[in-house]
């Protein structure tokens, strides 16, 4: 059903013909697609998608969702058991991207955690694969899982509004009932993505669901995957995204306790886990947000990645991504990954991380992913990033790069110092990371030939990431006029 208003609020939802019971959530219904624009804030979307055969559809969950509790803090090991608790009504939105020819779809789709960090929805794992998604015929669906993305957060500024302010209207009818629910949302919002609970979202018949979430919805996601997945058995696999050393707790992430919840208590995955659990991490991740307190072996469940020059935040999620497509010049893309100071209306004391390594690992990331919850086969183990004997700090190449974790030609064939680290700056600006450019005499003595030289290197380097399954081929031909473009 099209639906043209939400001025009808709850009542409206209660008596559209378009509801459908849901089989082990009973009052669960669906609603839509809506008509008009759908609100996601920062998404790389508009004209482009639909040229790439691609459809945006926006649809409205309700249902009474479940709290959890457990004993005690989480373990060290992650395995928590979790029980039922409360139970509560909730209307959220699912926001969708699927190829609008069902023949051109993979059978695999990503249901992401929108990050709420902001005040406002955002998506920085689409942001950061959307190129590959779209590429081979992913479908994604983000998810209004918490609160604040539907009511907002005090201090935000007027430009990253919630749901509700960025569009009345439409989003007025939604009903958050607090972030004890948020997971129980999530795991309903899955079966609706998988059409096996009685709602289906049209268009979509997924073979595989992968669930995913970056930042403040990683460290939900690791709560998800060990204590709350035992429990669901809704996804296929778990694509994590610059989480700290801890986990959130089962009542949500509050600011007014984050220094405590992030930072301070380890959980690992559980060796136990249920589904393949991809961890993929910055500098920024290892060292501020501690994931080193909760690192881990590889098993045959568990991978984790730490990237090398890589930053929390980069220029190309900051603002180069939201404007990236199949058809871009390498030049302009280029243009809008170059290291810059300002960023979202702040001067900061160095140049924000430049590196498009990230961009291009995570796309690897989901194929990797892809291919291991598919067939079992797990994606390369990667050597983890080189700490001073202190844990405090990396251990830096004679470039001043960090050493180990996953090799790209941006750190091998650097033409700059790229950091996780050392930012200077209000707000998030510390999560920025940031870029030293050589200068002129440091460049001529790394490729006294030159652009050519410094593009024969980057090319080996590339090769040997492509090689060793961290970056596609597929995107080589790009990366390499990207590089050409770079050079100064």
């Amino acid at each position: 059903m099209k639906n043209q208003s939400w001025r009808g609020g709850l009542l409206a939802l209660l008596l559209s013909s378009s509801l459908i019971n849901a089989g082990e959530n009973p009052d669960m219904t669906l609603q839509g697609p809506l008509e008009g624009a759908a609100f996601l804030g920062g998404s790389p979307v508009g004209e482009k998608l639909a040229q790439q055969g691609y459809v945006e559809e926006e649809f409205i969950l309700s249902g009474t969702a479940t709290s959890y509790t457990i004993e005690g803090d989480f373990p060290e090991d992650g395995s928590a058991s979790a029980s039922l608790a409360d139970s509560a009504a909730y209307t959220t939105r699912l926001l969708v991207r699927r190829p609008a020819d069902a023949d051109k779809f993979n059978g695999t789709v990503v249901v992401e955690w929108l990050n709420v960090s902001a005040g406002t929805d955002g998506s920085p794992v689409y942001s950061y694969t959307h190129r590959q998604l779209l590429r081979d015929g992913y479908a994604w669906v983000g998810v209004s899982a918490q609160k604040v993305g539907i009511e907002g957060m005090e201090g935000m500024p007027a430009y990253m509004p919630p749901l509700k302010k960025a569009n009345p209207e439409r989003y007025g009818a939604l009903v958050h009932p607090g972030d004890a629910f948020s997971f129980d949302i999530f795991s309903q919002a899955g079966r609706a993505v998988r059409g096996d609970s009685g709602v289906a979202i049209p268009g979509l018949k997924p073979s595989h669901v992968i669930a995913a979430g970056e930042s403040q919805s990683a460290f939900h996601m690791v709560t998800y995957v060990n204590a709350i997945d035992p429990l669901a058995k809704v996804y296929d696999a778990a694509l994590i995204q610059a989480r700290g050393g801890s986990s959130a707790p089962l009542d949500g992430i509050r600011m007014d306790r984050a220094s405590v919840e992030f930072f301070s208590n380890p959980v690992r995955i559980r060796e136990d886990v249920r589904i393949p659990v991809l961890t993929v991490q910055s500098e920024t991740d290892v060292l501020q947000l501690l994931s080193v307190i909760s690192r881990q072996a590889d098993t045959d469940r568990i991978r984790l990645l730490e990237i090398a020059g890589a930053a929390h935040a980069d220029t190309y999620l900051l603002g180069a991504a939201a404007q990236d497509h199949p058809d871009i010049a390498p030049e302009k893309l280029a243009e809008l990954v170059a290291p810059s100071a300002n960023v979202m209306g702040m001067q900061l004391g160095k140049p924000v991380n430049a590196g498009l390594q990230q961009h291009y690992i995570m796309q690897a990331a989901v194929v990797q992913l892809d291919k291991w919850m598919r067939e079992g086969t797990p994606p390369p183990i990667a050597e983890r990033l080189a700490l001073t004997e202190d844990g405090k700090g990396f251990v830096l190449d004679d470039n001043g790069n960090v050493r180990g974790g996953i090799r790209s030609p941006w750190v091998d064939a650097p033409t700059a110092v790229l950091s996780g680290l050392a930012q200077e700056g209000p707000g998030f600006a510390r999560l920025f990371g940031s870029t030293e450019p050589f200068d002129a005499a440091k460049l001529k003595a790394l490729y006294p030939g030159g652009k050519a030289e410094y593009l024969q290197h980057f090319t080996k380097a590339l090769d040997s990431a492509i090689s060793n399954g961290f970056i596609l081929s597929a995107d080589r031909d790009e990366i390499l006029a990207v590089a050409s473009a770079s050079f100064k």
